[in-house]
């Protein structure tokens, strides 16, 4: 059962408009943002931010790179729900499965080019607690990627360091659609639902 329970957005004054359009682009409401729907201004401040980091029209930085920084980052810290999130998003955005499988294994992987590996080691030690980014780190970013580049590269690990502790601590019931999708991806590699699991679903195989 969620700590807190979600709540249907078009009971909320204000905050109908962001459902619908979660439904359009997403398919449905984030159980995490229904429960942060009690505090209407933290969604509208939360949705500002999530699209200035991750919007593809705005982006210098391919978006599935981005994505899978996202699930690397999210591995990390140990949130199954903002994981499956990660795996949900890049279906509906169309991306390679068999990329966010090998995610998992990026070090050793032929699947990514060195500028990826660096990226995704980052996001890892970005993620970390404590952080172990080191000058290091930089010095190895800055041969693949321009410092404005660095800077959205580390806005999607803070964005989904925000997401995974809120999701987390809450233990955010996940939803039908991300479960599957994340089940279908990854769940060889490991993942399962942990404390997200919907609390009408049977337990995970």
């Amino acid at each position: 059962m969620p700590r807190l329970e979600p709540l249907p957005l078009e009971e909320v004054p204000g905050l109908e408009p962001i459902g619908k359009m979660y439904e359009s682009v997403y398919g449905f409401v984030p159980n995490g943002v229904r429960i942060m729907a009690r505090r209407p201004a933290i969604v509208e401040g939360f949705l500002h931010l999530r699209r200035s980091v991750m919007d593809p029209a705005t982006s210098t930085v391919p978006p599935e790179l981005k994505n899978l920084v996202s699930l690397i980052a999210s591995k990390t810290h140990g949130c199954r729900y903002c994981q499956a999130h990660a795996v949900y998003g890049a279906d509906r955005a169309g991306f390679d499965r068999a990329r966010l499988a090998a995610v998992w294994d990026y070090e050793s992987s032929d699947l990514f080019d060195e500028a990826e590996r660096v990226t995704l080691q980052f996001a890892v030690d970005a993620a970390s607690v404590p952080n172990g980014v080191t000058d290091d780190s930089y010095r190895a970013m800055r041969e693949h990627w321009t410092e404005g580049q660095i800077v959205e590269i580390l806005a999607v690990v803070a964005l989904f360091g925000f997401l995974n502790r809120w999701n987390d601590s809450l233990g955010t019931p996940l939803e039908d659609p991300s479960h599957h999708a994340a089940t279908q991806a990854v769940g060889a590699q490991g993942w399962a639902a942990g404390k997200h699991q919907h609390h009408h679903e049977g337990p995970d195989a």
